[in-house]
């Protein structure tokens, strides 16, 4: 599991997780992730985690009850519960897959409902394509999940931001993209809490 919060003060700010959607061997989405983590962690705005999906091994959904009842049986599907629930709001990276989610990531959104609702997500990218298509099919997700996406996001390329498409060295241009995107989450991310404690 990856470091929570620095100091105390950390725990009473708004929390943002930054969720790892790629399980498979090599994946690149790691260092994304770390290079998002990376940035975001110089901000005073928030506190914020990286949260690898790896840690959890989650199953394909084996929950009897649609997860808007709330009904949780398995212990995994409680402790991702536990962990979803503690956020104000996400940064979901995420490659692209024959033109959409990773199975993976898709799966581990589908546990849960209400741990989700009322809060911002924003989405980093990464593909052929900078994983566009993969982040419009979250955006649809995000939608009935009650989340409010953010506009901006970061869109890496497989040609421009890897070297071999492996070795992750974004542009300085992506630096931009992501601080964009950091802002709307955290912005968003406060005005949606009268919604999460009302």
């Amino acid at each position: 599991m990856f470091k929570l919060f620095r100091n105390r003060e950390e725990a009473t700010m708004t929390k943002i997780g930054i969720i790892i959607g790629s399980t498979r061997p090599g994946r690149n989405g790691e260092a994304v992730a770390r290079w998002v983590h990376e940035i975001a962690d110089r901000r005073t705005d928030a506190a914020f985690e990286l949260v690898d999906l790896l840690d959890y091994r989650l199953p394909l959904l084996d929950e009897a009850y649609p997860p808007s009842m709330g009904q949780y049986s398995q212990p995994h599907t409680r402790a991702w519960a536990e962990k979803i629930a503690s956020f104000d709001g996400f940064v979901i990276v995420t490659p692209e897959y024959n033109h959409s989610v990773p199975g993976a990531l898709k799966n581990a959104i589908d546990f849960l409902y209400a741990e989700w609702a009322n809060k911002a997500v924003g989405f980093v990218g990464y593909g052929s394509t900078g994983g566009s298509r993969a982040v419009e099919h979250l955006r649809l997700i995000a939608g009935e999940l009650q989340m409010a996406d953010v506009r901006s996001q970061v869109a890496l390329s497989l040609f421009t931001d890897f070297e071999d498409f492996s070795i992750f060295k974004p542009a300085d241009a992506q630096r931009g993209a992501l601080t964009s995107t950091l802002d709307q989450v955290v912005a968003w991310a406060n005005a949606l809490a009268p919604l999460r404690t009302g």
